[in-house]
């Protein structure tokens, strides 16, 4: 297990990667986002993007997925307190393959609770490519080593 006081700026963490499909991309838009640039290929096609892309939520879910399975602290209870910025600088596609890089940008004690502190985490999600398709700074609440 890692707690607060074995993180320190600049660690980093890398999850494994996992392919969007079209069929898990059509499933997540029509139930939660269900826009014509994520769920009807013609009116994709003729749309900015010339096809099907992943909505933003969805690729967000993808990194919240991939970042949990990572376990980057071990098995220590990571609650996430907010989001400071989120950015989808290009659209995720069917077939594109996403991995996440994230890095420790802050760390600070909590003043309200002594035994948490407050971590901030900048998260990058590339493509098979290397582009980046999301880019998340959420603020964590991390417990402190016991005793």
């Amino acid at each position: 297990m890692r707690y607060l006081e074995d993180l320190k700026v600049g660690d980093k963490f890398q999850t494994a990667s996992a392919v969007m499909t079209e069929e898990a991309i059509l499933d997540f838009a029509r139930q939660w986002d269900p826009q014509p640039i994520h769920t009807d290929h013609a009116a994709a096609a003729a749309g900015p993007f010339k096809g099907i892309i992943a909505s933003g939520w969805h690729t967000a879910a993808m990194v919240m997925k991939l970042t949990a399975e990572a376990r980057p602290l071990g098995g220590v209870t990571v609650l996430g307190l907010g989001v400071e910025e989120m950015q989808w600088p290009q659209p995720v596609r069917p077939g594109d393959t996403v991995r996440v890089e994230s890095e420790v940008t802050g760390i600070r004690p909590s003043k309200s609770q002594p035994d948490h502190g407050v971590v901030n985490i900048t998260s990058t999600a590339y493509n098979q490519r290397g582009e980046v398709v999301f880019i998340v700074r959420p603020n964590l609440w991390i417990p402190r080593r016991p005793g």
